[in-house]
């Protein structure tokens, strides 16, 4: 890392940066990747000048990066133990690798989530199940971008799959089921927040039945032979910053201290707004930044400009 003050941004996958780097060189940004996937940090040192952006992902695992969230959680903790500004720092990372936290902290804004039970191991999965009416979901606590969702449509399917070769535990062990959300429509909504503030609202279609939700273009899939497949990302115009729901969720997002993130709900059949996934390195579609009146990622990159010149600015007595 250089000596001149700039943006550090902390993750694990260098695939989802270029959008991010290409905001920052539009807003004048000195800004600098610090990847996590191998490396060292003297304790006894101070860090270098600057701010601290932490995009760390419950999905790092998938990568065979899942040993960078523990060594994100001491590189966090040790810029922050010097004083150094971090957005998204060590509290934010512990709601990103735990959809069990999400959920409590959720419940606790008053935001409406779905029954869910946690169950640590394999023991008491089966029995647990029964609390729910088929068909029912199953997810891992710690994981991102829809990977480990299961649907089961009845209980002796969720049996043979639990005791079968094809079970897949969480890499914390937890296991979260959760109620099936049926939707009014076949879609979600994702809403981005920069900076604490609403950038837009997506419609995510859903109507494919994937629970593979992933919005950046490294995710992206070509169609069948070769041809482009619709967009399944589209702003939804709607949703605005003066929603009810989109009030509640910047309360949340300030009382959790969380600065930048996208959080899905989905409408129900009765009538319910439920929120089930809070994502705190949130990616954006190109389809939607494309047709956006404002950008996500050059919000973010001006947002964290403001708080570098802020650290430039001298201190009066």
């Amino acid at each position: 890392m250089t000596a001149e003050p700039r943006v550090y941004v902390i993750h694990e996958n260098a695939e989802w940066f270029p959008p991010f780097a290409a905001a920052f060189e539009a807003e004048g940004v000195p800004a600098e990747e610090w990847l996590l996937t191998d490396g060292s940090i003297d304790l006894s040192a101070e860090p270098p000048a600057g701010v601290y952006w932490s995009r760390l992902s419950a999905s790092a695992h998938t990568r065979d990066h899942g040993e960078s969230k523990e060594y994100g959680r001491a590189v966090l903790r040790w810029l922050e133990a010097s004083g150094r500004t971090v957005v998204n720092g060590s509290r934010v990372l512990e709601l990103e690798v735990s959809k069990a936290a999400q959920h409590s902290a959720l419940q606790r804004a008053g935001i409406d989530v779905p029954k869910t039970i946690a169950v640590f191991g394999t023991e008491a999965l089966k029995q647990r199940a029964r609390e729910f009416s088929a068909p029912f979901i199953s997810k891992h606590n710690q994981g991102g971008k829809g990977l480990g969702v299961r649907r089961h449509d009845s209980h002796d399917e969720f049996d043979a799959w639990v005791d079968g070769p094809e079970f897949e535990p969480s890499p914390d062990g937890i296991t979260l089921l959760q109620e099936n959300l049926f939707a009014r429509e076949p879609f979600v909504t994702r809403v981005e927040f920069a900076g604490g503030d609403f950038v837009y609202a997506v419609r995510v279609d859903t109507s494919a039945g994937s629970f593979e939700l992933c919005p950046a273009e490294a995710c992206a899939l070509p169609g069948a032979d070769g041809v482009e497949p619709e967009p399944l990302f589209r702003i939804r115009e709607e949703i605005g910053a003066d929603h009810p729901l989109v009030a509640q969720y910047r309360a949340f997002l300030r009382d959790a201290g969380i600065t930048v993130a996208g959080i899905e709900f989905i409408e129900t059949v009765d009538g319910r707004f439920v929120t089930y996934d809070v994502n705190t390195n949130t990616n954006y579609n190109p389809d939607v930044e494309a047709g956006a009146a404002v950008s996500g990622p050059r919000t973010i990159a001006r947002h964290l400009g403001g708080l570098l010149a802020r650290e430039a600015q001298p201190v009066t007595v």
